[in-house]
């Protein structure tokens, strides 16, 4: 990678480093700064910041970020401070560090002047996060260089780094907007004495935090503490700024929930060690204490630990990253638990977006294919503009593929391949052209779409699938079926040759093999169903192919699925306190649902008459979930999961697409969208939904009589399908009489 550089000497991992570039400007005006480099960073431009990184990028297809800033004439000084993770996480690969930074003012490459120090300020490998992500910080501040960033600090005795420290590939432009950072005050919610009750610093330090006496009746205090609500799960870094003596102590700890009412720096179902939190040593006076790399949790613990007399408070803030700024969709009912519940599931998909749409901010950052196929793509097109989380997901996943070319399940970093999920993904790029109408993904696609599909090919036999290669994820507590036939993962397959089908007629390529190939598994899969349910009844089906299988149009006697699939759902806990908890992600258990698979089984109700069974579930399944003061959802039905995981939101999308009326068919052109009303027994709806041309579709309906009076106001014009297929145009205002029936059709 040309321009790519780095300090002299090597660097081990978990080491910081500090790099100042200065260039000079003749004058004024817009200046494009691309970013990226190998491990994280912070970058400050005249001592403002400026922004964080790297985008995450397979190693193959190294991306940078771009920064655009007005600037002024003269001298300008940017800095970088560069922690080397050095070990494979779930966000990058390992790879040998660099830093990648070229500076430009229309077409004209701007000189910058390198000069770089290598820090010696943290005590390396003390501990990582957990096994997917990277190491804490453990940083005397006292070695740190006060006032490098700002534009007069004199560099003078640093190195020149060496060039052309990458063999990566050259990068090209992430198409990606923005990562926020959004400042939030903190406001402690208990605060007391501290003294340490346990080990050396280093021995145990998550125990060690943990376990500090906050109350003193026995020790003597010998420090303090602050607890903090940072309202919900979020991704940051706090910023906490202290008037302190020279070596004081602080240490910062961050948790989902509090466990017995502390925080407990520990990220359960890890696989492996945890330790979620950092340490710095102060140089002394007034400092700002602010981590580095940003950590996941809710609940906030400052410890200062070996001093009592001398500290202040100064300042107490916390900086969120987050893609989303705050979402102005809208959904309004007359039940105040529906409404929370709705906006919950917008809060904690936020949440889980950064440069991608994560499963958790906390224990991995994960880009996993089946939170974006799922409930993710929904959500984002429910609420908000911008949908390209959902398209880079996919194409990472085409970009990591497996070296027979099933496409990563998980990427780029640590990648995992479920051939489930490689199912799910050619059904998500259909899902995202129905969402968008980006035809341009679709062509990007394709070669990497057929060589996913030859993958599978491979173990195809004369009875269906047999035994494919990887992790067949259909569900957690789902158990594959015994012999080399999975049926779930069969239908998920058939699933993916529809959408394959589709995919190849859109883009003008030959649908011949792709159908006659569906057929075959349609009628494999349709007798197979048939042969369970006759020799076994529903049960010998299973609940999880019983909803696939109606999906897929594979069940003939649909009044008998859905009871059978009611009856299930009624005996899983929530529902039934007395039932089975979810709460080994090892164990296999017939009797479970979870919010998850819910995206796929409510729908089947709500489009057959039985919106209020979808309302049902949402209060007591999801207002469960609520309880405890809880404000993003729970990964499953059981709180010893991750406590914000967005694939657990689907009320939020189908709220808002059959409560509110409005289904995208932006495939079909901008602006169009089916009417479909499944209003069940809620008696009147108001929201607003984000218009794909930009601005807001405004919406609200409430009975006159035997109809629905439907009002629409759009800041564009829209397009409805109405239920024989016939388009109807409308400008920006319109109402609209529909029956008060589930039919959501158009009266003629």
């Amino acid at each position: 990678m040309k321009n790519s550089f780095w300090i002299q000497g090597a660097s081990g991992p978990d080491s910081y480093s500090l790099f100042r570039g200065t260039f000079s400007l003749k004058k004024g005006c817009c200046v494009e700064l691309r970013v990226t480099g190998a491990s994280w960073y912070q970058a400050w431009l005249d001592g403002e910041p400026l922004l964080e990184g790297p985008h995450r990028y397979a190693l193959d297809f190294p991306e940078y970020q771009v920064q655009r800033v007005e600037l002024s004439a003269g001298r300008h000084v940017l800095a970088f401070h560069v922690h080397h993770i050095g070990v494979e996480t779930r966000i990058l690969k390992e790879t040998p560090p660099f830093l990648w930074c070229r500076v430009f003012t229309g077409s004209e490459e701007v000189a910058v002047d390198w000069k770089t120090m290598a820090l010696d300020s943290q005590t390396s490998k003390i501990r990582r996060i957990n096994p997917q992500l990277g190491w804490i910080e453990w940083r005397d501040t006292r070695k740190e260089p006060a006032g490098w960033e700002q534009i007069g600090f004199d560099d003078s005795a640093w190195k020149v780094p060496r060039r052309d420290a990458s063999a990566l590939p050259e990068p090209t432009e992430a198409k990606l907007g923005t990562v926020g950072t959004f400042h939030h005050s903190l406001q402690a919610i208990a605060e007391g004495p501290l003294a340490t009750t346990f080990g050396y610093p280093a021995d145990e330090p998550a125990f060690i935090f943990f376990v500090r006496d906050r109350v003193c009746d026995e020790f003597p205090a010998r420090g303090i503490w602050r607890r903090y609500d940072l309202g919900r799960v979020r991704l940051g870094r706090p910023s906490i700024t202290l008037d302190v003596p020279s070596g004081t102590v602080v240490e910062m700890a961050y948790a989902e929930s509090l466990t017995e009412g502390r925080v407990a720096p520990f990220i359960n179902l890890s696989g492996g060690a945890s330790c979620n939190l950092d340490r710095f040593i102060a140089r002394g006076g007034t400092q700002t204490f602010a981590p580095l790399t940003p950590k996941g949790g809710r609940f906030l613990e400052v410890h200062v630990v070996n001093a009592s007399e001398g500290v202040r408070f100064v300042d107490e803030a916390y900086l969120e990253r987050c893609y989303h700024a705050p979402s102005e969709a809208v959904f309004v009912c007359d039940d105040a638990l529906l409404d929370q519940i709705w906006r919950v599931g917008v809060e904690t998909y936020r949440s889980c977006t950064e440069d991608a749409l994560m499963d958790n901010a906390t224990r991995e950052r994960g880009q996993w294919v089946g939170d974006v196929a799922s409930v993710g793509m929904e959500i984002a097109s429910a609420a908000f503009h911008d949908l390209r989380l959902c398209r880079r997901a996919l194409v990472q996943a085409a970009q990591c593929p497996r070296d027979d070319g099933l496409v990563a399940g998980m990427s780029p970093g640590g990648c995992v391949y479920l051939p489930t999920y490689a199912f799910q993904w050619p059904v998500a790029a259909m899902n995202y052209f129905r969402h968008t109408g980006d035809r341009s993904l679709l062509d990007e696609l394709w070669p990497a779409a057929e060589a996913n599909m030859q993958a599978i090919r491979a173990f195809l036999h004369e009875e269906g699938l047999h035994n494919v290669a990887g992790w067949n994820f259909v569900d957690w507590g789902y158990r594959a079926e015994d012999g080399p036939i999975d049926t779930a993962c069969n239908l998920h397959f058939l699933w993916a040759l529809r959408a394959m089908s589709a995919w190849a007629k859109q883009i003008g390529q030959g649908t011949e093999s792709y159908n006659a190939l569906e057929s075959r598994i349609s009628g494999i899969l349709r007798d197979r169903i048939a042969t369970r349910l006759a020799e076994g009844g529903w049960d010998a089906v299973g609940y999880h192919c019983v909803a696939l299988a109606m999906i897929l149009g594979l069940v003939d006697n649909e009044s008998a699925g859905l009871d059978f699939l009611k009856q299930h759902i009624k005996s899983c806990f929530p529902n039934n306190p007395a039932a089975p908890r979810n709460d080994d992600p090892q164990a296999f258990n017939q009797q479970l649902i979870t919010p998850y698979f819910a995206h796929y089984v409510l729908p089947l109700f709500i489009e057959r008459g039985q919106m209020d069974f979808a309302l049902e579930q949402y209060r007591t399944c999801w207002g469960w979930m609520l309880q405890g003061g809880r404000t993003t959802w729970v990964e499953v039905f059981d709180t010893r999961w991750s406590h914000s995981h967005q694939w657990a939101g689907c009320p939020t999308w189908q709220l808002t697409r059959y409560g509110l009326g409005l289904h995208p068919r932006q495939d079909l052109g901008l602006g169009t969208f089916d009417l479909r009303l499944r209003p069940g027994s809620l008696p009147a709806a108001k929201g607003r939904i984000p218009h794909p041309s930009g601005g807001w579709i405004t919406i609200s309906w409430n009975p006159e009589g035997e109809t629905i009076r439907y009002r629409v106001e759009s800041d564009q014009p829209l397009r409805l399908i109405r239920c024989n297929g016939e388009v109807s145009k409308f400008d920006m205002a319109f109402s609209l009489q529909l029956p008060a029936s589930e039919t959501g059709c158009i009266l003629s």
